[in-house]
């Protein structure tokens, strides 16, 4: 079964590099100012062009208003859509149709009850994102390093196409795969050196782990 990894917040060249050479099957750019990630739609449409035909670019928005999504279609022109706020369904089908474009929709997911908010969007989101709630106090929706139990997603429906987010780093991918067959991971803070600073040896790690974890994993 194939694994995507998507390699989020990049903003160097570098660190591109790194995830291109990887394997990332997709390639995050976040908009969002709060975050130490923010990029602009100009830096976010040079810096996916090393991606252009090797990965998917993922514009990465919280809340985002269509003057803004206009802004970022245009300059960075990227593949996915991901909103990573508290877009209702029919603001993701919104989106959707206004753009012509695959969206992502992230849910928080702390306990199984959380998982019960996914089925308004199924149909709508073209794939979901579950990450870990963020910890109080925290001022980010992604991004903070903080992984939820993982095995609230056995028995998951196959309907449900999602990237596996919160908490992943090359120490700890290879329990998440041994709990959990998920279609897709996303990492961002997991390769890091210190908020919003990606590091090209800690990208090449954990794209390691994954290979010696599913090397080792049943077929």
């Amino acid at each position: 079964m194939s694994l995507d990894i998507k390699i989020c917040g990049l903003s160097t060249p570098e660190t591109v590099a790194a995830a291109l050479a990887g394997g990332a099957s997709h390639v995050g750019f976040i908009f969002f100012p709060r975050s130490p990630r923010n990029v602009t739609p100009d830096q976010a449409g040079q810096l996916r062009q090393a991606a252009s035909g090797r990965a998917l670019a993922v514009a990465v928005t919280v809340d985002a208003d269509d003057a803004l999504l206009d802004e970022i279609v245009a300059e960075m022109a990227p593949d996915m859509l991901q909103l990573h706020g508290k877009e209702t369904p029919q603001r993701v089908a919104e989106v959707k149709a206004r753009y012509g474009l695959p969206v992502i929709k992230a849910l928080s997911v702390a306990d199984r009850a959380d998982l019960e908010k996914l089925a308004p969007y199924v149909g709508i989101a073209d794939r979901f994102l579950l990450d870990a709630k963020p910890p109080k106090g925290a001022t980010l929706p992604g991004g903070n390093g903080v992984a939820f139990d993982w095995r609230l997603l056995e028995g998951l429906s196959s309907e449900v196409d999602y990237l596996l987010s919160g908490g992943l780093d090359a120490g700890n991918v290879g329990a998440a795969l041994s709990l959990v067959s998920p279609p897709g991971l996303d990492l961002s803070s997991g390769v890091e050196t210190a908020p919003g600073i990606k590091d090209p040896a800690l990208i090449t790690q954990f794209f390691a782990a994954v290979d010696a974890a599913r090397a080792t994993s049943p077929a």
